[in-house]
């Protein structure tokens, strides 16, 4: 791709090239398998509505996952995204309810998401913590955050006119899809045509080379985790725009979802690999096989074990691609 490329890998473009590569068309075709196995089962499967409904049920996640992405790329991990989505909802949505302009509260959310990511990140760039241990305590300390601000209680009926923000539709599509598409075409644009998402691949891919090749590597893991952190309160605003309340116990198990969106995708936990338009799919693919095990009447926690067995696949399939590689 460029010098710094060269450098690491010691071949032009390598390995951190991120395009549409043969894992995110192995990723297209389990779409379709899903796709036809629930259409053969469940009537009405591909109706209009429930594809849509399809869709609208991705977005949360494919918001979150994007952030997730860039981390996972960058060689961590952020298991925050949850209690950060469910603190960024209810300082909005409170702000909303004492009579706060609409964008000063959705910007003061997506503030409360990157000041969370901001943590994150000088924690693991700065101090020099693991990531994991990092997002598992300010999960923990988000949450909490969440709950003390609010009590515990919920925050209901929020106005009519910030609904309407998000969920209106253009060109047939709810305005919560266009949104993320909007995210998912920055963030590849972010990837492929970035100084910054060259050093992300690279910093992932080899950290200590990268160091050699002069990336700015404190700077570049703050920011990714900055990025995760407002998809994150991204996600959040439009949730609860959709329900018009906003809970503290929102975004339960999120960060679950989002890594295996992004695993499905391609993102190796390994770091210095990842792909937009696989997470994209992955988290269609999770949106696919819940709704239609939702239409078979298939019990929640059936759900979430299919979850992590996929996540399982995932990364068995990852270690076995990186080992011919």
């Amino acid at each position: 791709m460029s010098d710094i490329s060269q450098a690491i890998t010691g071949r032009p473009g390598a390995a951190f090239v991120s395009r549409f590569s043969m894992r995110d068309a192995g990723t297209l075709i389990g779409l379709v398998v899903i796709l036809g196995f629930f259409g053969a089962l469940v009537p009405g499967f591909f109706a209009e509505r429930n594809l849509i409904n399809i869709l609208q049920q991705s977005s949360i996640n494919a918001c979150l996952a994007l952030g997730m992405t860039l981390v996972i790329i960058s060689g961590g991990i952020d298991l925050s995204v949850g209690p950060t989505a469910a603190l960024s909802a209810v300082i909005s949505a409170s702000m909303l309810m004492a009579g706060a302009p609409i964008p000063l509260a959705i910007a003061a959310g997506l503030a409360i998401g990157l000041a969370g990511g901001l943590v994150n990140g000088i924690l693991v760039a700065h101090v020099g913590l693991q990531p994991f241990i990092v997002t598992l305590g300010t999960l923990s300390t988000y949450r909490a955050l969440a709950l003390i601000y609010t009590g515990g209680n919920p925050v209901l009926g929020l106005p009519a006119d910030f609904r309407a923000v998000f969920n209106g539709s253009l060109l047939g599509l709810p305005l919560s899809v266009v949104i993320v598409a909007m995210v998912a075409l920055v963030a590849w644009i972010i990837l492929k045509k970035t100084p910054f998402g060259e050093y992300l691949l690279a910093v992932g891919g080899n950290e200590e080379a990268a160091y050699i090749a002069g990336v700015p590597i404190a700077r570049t893991k703050i920011a990714a985790y900055m990025i995760s952190g407002l998809l994150a309160a991204l996600a959040a605003q439009i949730l609860i725009g959709r329900l018009g309340a906003a809970e503290p116990i929102l975004g339960n198990l999120w960060e679950l979802d989002a890594i295996a969106a992004a695993a499905i995708g391609g993102a190796s936990l390994m770091g210095g690999k990842g792909s937009v338009i696989g997470t994209i799919l992955g988290a269609v693919v999770l949106g696919s096989m819940r709704n239609g095990l939702t239409l078979m009447n298939v019990q929640s926690f059936y759900q979430l074990l299919a979850t992590g067995l996929i996540i399982l696949a995932a990364m068995l399939i990852d270690r076995v691609t990186r080992g011919r590689g």
